[in-house]
């Protein structure tokens, strides 16, 4: 084969591999409820994607809770999942997922100023502290989500314990203001956007608010696994600065009415009653994106008080916010 021959072949293998390595990749990211999940509304602002289709693309996909994301990241079903403080608890310790690491924050609940999780009784009970509720039945989501822990936390706290000071039961949000209402139970909880829905508040009132009893919790963040995040760095700060750009873009006050017009368009509902979200009554999110591992430690503690956790979890050590803290440099520049 002659010189020029082989020259021609070394720069067409040349070319293929830096086209190959140019493909984007395609991150799978996991969302539960809009429009408090990132993922779900990513591309309503393509304009704002810098890198979209040039270093990553994204599949959002649908799911109905945390621990289903948990076993979808563990399967290598899913990239990035949202995890709630005590969903990254349980990949840790019960499923073992030792390379699991927290690589942003999405929501917290309890961050001063902002919206937090409301437990409410009606208007007209007697109700007027904690320590009224007992020998009473009280209603969460799930018994040993995250609200159900802080819940159970806060009443310990009162001196209160379920079974023996009052009842937990189970009822899903959309149904609490009607199982309050027709007094099946004697208080709720109370998340957005149930929080400010106008038949609840005509029959109920706040007895207490997580935030004030606990402090800020991570009700969502994002999580990988890091022999994915090592081998798709670059990708991943690329993502998490649009990611960042988007979010910054949804909470400036100039582009409310836009932002209100798209989730009432996501979320099929109408936007007069969609004014909280991406303000001060909603939850509150970084603009630089890393989670506050200070309440993530708090958090984990909680669940070992409670007998939810048997060990001690390191959380900085299952944290790898490189991705998030390069991205914000660039946006801060």
């Amino acid at each position: 084969m002659g010189s020029i021959a082989r020259l021609l072949i070394v720069a067409g293998l040349v070319a293929w591999t830096g086209s190959a390595q140019a493909d984007p990749i395609k991150v799978r990211i996991g969302w539960i409820a809009m429009p408090g999940s990132r993922a779900g509304y990513l591309t309503e602002k393509p304009e704002l994607l810098k890198h979209y289709n040039q270093s990553y693309t994204v599949e959002a996909i649908h799911f109905s809770s945390t621990p289903a994301e948990l076993t979808a990241l563990a399967s290598g079903e899913l990239d990035i999942a949202q995890f709630a403080f005590s969903s990254f608890a349980t990949a840790i310790e019960n499923a073992h997922l030792d390379d699991v690491r927290l690589i942003a924050d999405e929501l917290e609940d309890g961050a001063n100023g902002y919206a937090t999780t409301e437990f409410m009784v009606l208007k007209d009970s007697p109700f007027k502290t904690i320590e009224d509720l007992k020998g009473k039945v009280v209603a969460t989501n799930g018994i040993g989500s995250g609200i159900d822990m802080a819940m159970r936390y806060i009443f310990r706290k009162h001196g209160m314990e379920e079974k023996r000071d009052y009842t937990d039961i189970e009822i899903q949000f959309p149904n609490m203001r009607a199982t309050l209402a027709d007094k099946k139970v004697d208080m709720v909880s109370a998340v957005l956007p149930f929080i400010y829905d106008p038949q609840l508040q005509a029959v109920a009132r706040t007895l207490f608010k997580q935030g004030d009893q606990i402090g800020p919790a991570e009700l969502l963040m994002w999580a990988s696994r890091k022999p994915y995040i090592d081998k798709n760095h670059a990708a991943l700060v690329d993502l998490m600065e649009d990611v960042l750009r988007v979010q910054r873009w949804y909470f400036d006050p100039a582009n409310h009415a836009e932002a209100v017009q798209i989730a009432a368009k996501i979320t099929k509902q109408p936007p007069e009653a969609l004014g909280w979200v991406f303000t001060k009554k909603d939850f509150y999110r970084n603009p630089d994106g890393a989670p506050d591992m200070k309440a993530v430690a708090a958090n984990l503690e909680m669940m070992k008080n409670l007998g939810y956790l048997k060990t001690d979890i390191d959380a900085p050590k299952y944290a790898d916010l490189s991705l998030v803290n390069e991205a914000a440099k660039r946006l801060n520049k």
